[in-house]
């Protein structure tokens, strides 16, 4: 890890599981959708292993517990809307943060780096997420995962951000909970910090690539400053 955050003017933070343990809001939404759909509720263990690729990504796999591909699909888009419903409702409801989150933002600004929260959950669901839990002043730049034509893994959104600042990926280090978070990084040129208490589908964060893994964000601004 020598000397790869040194330089780093800028951090693009992620949401779910990292800032955020939602879990338990999306057990309520998916169960309120499967209840609609008339199939039995599920436990949050088996929704944790599904989260982070996306809303499409979460519903479909969410709908193969049930259904065959050609089921799936047949029932995506009133899963989809029922989905959605029932998350707005409750968005942010049973939702927490994670230990010294907010000390963790606010020694990031304290030493002049410029934050952006970049997530794959909707944008719609994420402003009103940020803004409810106190963290919407931290950061310049919000994208959600239909923000832009692709989402993490892919490097789209940190390349943006990346342009949004003026800055070259060496200069902007991601933090994150998943792969998704790791590779999008990795494909971007941005050093990567991981934390270890998210969801990163089912997976130990210790076999994702990344540059180091710190117990928290307040931990993360420590590390950043010890090395510029």
């Amino acid at each position: 890890m020598a000397g790869v955050l040194a330089g780093v003017r800028a951090a693009i933070i992620d949401l779910d599981g990292t800032m955020l343990h939602t879990m338990p809001d999306f057990h309520v939404a998916i169960n309120g959708m499967r209840a609609e759909l008339d199939l039995a509720p599920i436990a949050q263990e088996r929704i944790a292993l599904m989260v982070g690729k996306g809303s499409e990504n979460l519903i479909r796999s969410v709908l193969g517990l049930d259904w065959d591909a050609a089921g799936v699909e047949a029932k995506f888009d009133a899963a989809m809307d029922a989905y959605q419903r029932h998350y707005l409702s409750i968005n942010g409801d049973y939702s927490t943060l994670y230990p010294d989150v907010i000390e963790g933002l606010a020694a990031l600004k304290a030493q002049g780096l410029r934050l952006a929260c970049v997530t794959n959950k909707p944008i719609a669901f994420t402003t009103p997420l940020l803004k409810l839990k106190g963290l919407d002043g931290f950061f310049e730049v919000v994208y959600g995962g239909d923000s832009l034509p692709r989402k993490k893994p892919d490097p789209l959104p940190l390349q943006t951000v990346c342009a949004d600042f003026g800055l070259p990926p060496a200069q902007v280090v991601a933090i994150g909970d998943s792969s998704n978070d790791a590779q999008a990084a990795r494909a971007a040129g941005c050093p990567v910090l991981t934390v270890p208490y998210g969801y990163n589908h089912g997976q130990s964060i210790h076999e994702t690539d990344s540059d180091g893994i710190v117990a928290t964000l307040l931990e993360a601004a420590r590390l950043i400053r010890s090395q510029n």
